[in-house]
């Protein structure tokens, strides 16, 4: 089946949330332009998650979402549009009940919940590759194939840099929402200073929720620069632009340095790269600890290990970080 562009006007997309999960849809909004040129796309987001296809040209209108507003208001605009058709790349109670509203023809990213559910609570891996979540949300449009390009973050045209020209930044992604995907401090301060003595500098980078751990890892590297802010992901993409390579966590931050095109080692705790949240279309290394039986605990993320030791990030040592950096940029 393959969607005919002869009568196909107008298109609306729906991801509300969150950063990453945005940004990942960016490969299907550029595919499905190429595809059908004269197609407007509409995108639905939550307002604080908007800047990630603000300024995205094969975008007609970007329509968002405020959590104070309620969503009549919207419904009516969109019921105006009067849309060919919807892609519902969120799939959840809240974007069922705007589709079901604006009674379209809907194209819905199919959730794996079900074998999530079976590869975390009982182990059972029914996963027969990794697929990126990108790629799902490409296998819900019928006929769409995706190019080999990457993640896309488009920003204002005067958007300056405020670091001088260098050529050994590499930058530092501390937080998570969540505490089970986030490596210890003390192990980015020890990789940070080691890397200072390798002759590398260290930026750090973070959004509103991880300002105390960026100042305080930032505190402790020598010669460290933090770039921590409040969710301004235009000034965080202007600075990414000037690493090497980002060491980060599975985070929105690990898609956001995807989307700016810079090599990445994460560092996986929790999560498992069955759940399809790799770094999309740049060169990383992903590290886990494959030996435990407990992983993975949570698809999306814990506040506590479970089994109280965390050792899915404790055995994952700054010395096996540092050689993994050396070896990705070996290969740059």
């Amino acid at each position: 089946m393959r969607l005919k562009a002869e009568k196909v006007n107008r298109i609306l997309i729906i991801r509300l949330s969150s950063l990453g999960d945005v940004l990942l849809t960016s490969p299907v909004i550029r595919v499905l332009k190429q595809q059908y040129p004269d197609t407007m796309i509409d995108f639905f987001v939550r307002t604080e998650y908007a800047d990630a296809v603000k300024f995205n040209p094969n975008l007609n209108v970007v329509y968002t979402l405020p959590r104070s507003e309620k969503s009549k208001f919207i419904l009516k605009i969109l019921k105006d549009n009067n849309y060919d058709f919807i892609i519902d790349l969120q799939n959840n109670f809240r974007s069922r009940l705007f589709t079901k509203s604006l009674n379209k023809t809907t194209y819905s990213y199919r959730k794996s919940t079900w074998d999530k559910y079976l590869l975390v609570r009982f182990k059972i891996n029914r996963f027969k590759s990794v697929k990126s979540i990108t790629q799902r949300y490409a296998d819900s449009i019928p006929g769409l194939k995706l190019d080999n390009a990457g993640l896309e973050l488009f920003a204002p045209s005067d958007l300056e840099s405020v670091l001088t020209t260098s050529d050994n930044y590499i930058g530092i992604c501390p937080g998570a929402k969540h505490f089970t995907k986030r490596w210890l401090p003390e192990y980015f301060v020890e990789l940070g200073n080691k890397l200072h003595e390798k002759g590398f500098k260290i930026l750090l980078f973070g959004g509103l929720e991880d300002k105390f751990v960026c100042e305080l890892i930032s505190s402790q590297i020598q010669g460290s620069v933090n770039l921590c802010n409040d969710n301004q992901l235009f000034s965080t993409l202007s600075e990414m632009k000037n690493c090497r390579l980002i060491i980060c966590n599975d985070s929105g931050l690990m898609h956001t340095a995807a989307a700016v095109g810079v090599p990445i080692v994460t560092i996986f705790g929790s999560s498992v790269k069955e759940f399809g949240f790799a770094p999309y279309g740049v060169p990383n290394l992903i590290l886990e600890n494959n030996s435990l039986s407990c992983r993975p605990c949570s698809h999306i993320g814990r506040s506590s290990c479970p089994k109280k030791h965390f050792k899915c990030m404790k055995e994952i040592t700054p010395e096996t970080v540092i050689a993994s950096v050396l070896k990705l940029l070996s290969k740059l």
